[in-house]
């Protein structure tokens, strides 16, 4: 019986190692959500894109395959600080105070403004800046404003809408508080964007990139980036940045993605790092 017993627990063991990480396995498994392009999408049955030539060069650092994981946005955070079915998540997440709450950052890669995708001549340009047309906050009052479910587009629209100086949480009026603008979310950007070609909603508000490359792909659509009114001072970008989620307490991981970060962004003679040349390259500029 006892060896019965002992066997029953060393499958138990075994079967833990494979759902959670840090069990010394041969793998670093990443989730992702694939439709976020330069930095994760399908090529054919294939998820391609800047993380995941990051995390490749990553896995060779360390001896280890990598694979990824096309889930949810909305699930990554919460699944990579549970650690039971990922190490990492990769997706262009935003560096923000509750989500470090529950997971590990990694250096910074990448700062992104939100942009504002919508019918070609919907909007009129409130302004350039250093060569980058904008639009402002109250210019999408009483709008029906699609986004990615969980996004940062997503927290900054629903704060906009919801942010009232008398309300504890914020502090604030938001831009778009008491103008009837209504969020509209969706499982990725282009269905968003397709849910505003038939109608559903007037605008989407994504990431530069994302909404750059959604553009170029789509006629009849411009976007613009998303601008606070600085009143008597400059206008100024609705901005974050991105960096790598690593289960709490996977050091070895943490640190060899910092260690492959660090030399992606180190600039060359040009001024430009390998880094830039990945974003070129899925972005398809070169």
């Amino acid at each position: 019986m006892k060896k019965i017993i002992a066997l029953l627990l060393a499958v138990m063991m075994a079967l833990g190692c494979l759902a959670l990480s840090g069990c010394g396995g041969d793998e670093i498994i990443v989730q992702t959500n694939a439709f976020f392009a330069p930095f994760e999408y399908y090529d054919g049955d294939k998820i391609v894109g800047v993380d995941v030539d990051i995390m490749a060069l990553v896995g060779e650092k360390l001896g280890k395959d990598v694979v990824f994981n096309n889930v949810e946005f909305k699930t990554i955070i919460d699944n990579v600080a549970d650690g039971k079915l990922c190490d990492c998540g990769a997706a262009g997440i935003t560096i923000t105070d509750a989500r470090k709450e529950k997971v590990d950052f990694s250096s910074p890669y990448f700062t992104s403004i939100q942009y504002v995708i919508y019918p070609a001549g919907a909007l009129e340009i409130a302004g350039n800046d250093g060569g980058v047309d904008y639009v402002l906050w109250d210019q999408l009052s009483g709008k029906k404003i699609g986004v990615q479910q969980d996004t940062t587009g997503d927290i900054y629209v629903s704060d906009e809408i919801a942010a009232t100086e008398a309300d504890e949480d914020y502090g604030w009026n938001g831009a778009l508080n008491g103008s009837g603008a209504e969020v509209v979310r969706f499982s990725n950007g282009q269905l968003a964007v397709d849910a505003m070609s038939a109608k559903q909603v007037d605008v989407v508000v994504l990431d530069k990139l994302p909404a750059g490359y959604i553009v170029g792909k789509n006629t009849g659509l411009s976007a613009a980036a998303l601008y606070y009114d600085g009143g008597d001072e400059a206008d100024y970008p609705t901005e974050e940045q991105y960096a790598i989620a690593v289960t709490k307490g996977n050091t070895e991981l943490l640190d060899a993605i910092n260690a492959v970060l660090a030399d992606l962004m180190k600039p060359d003679a040009n001024g430009e790092t390998k880094l830039d040349a990945m974003v070129k390259q899925h972005y398809g500029l070169e």
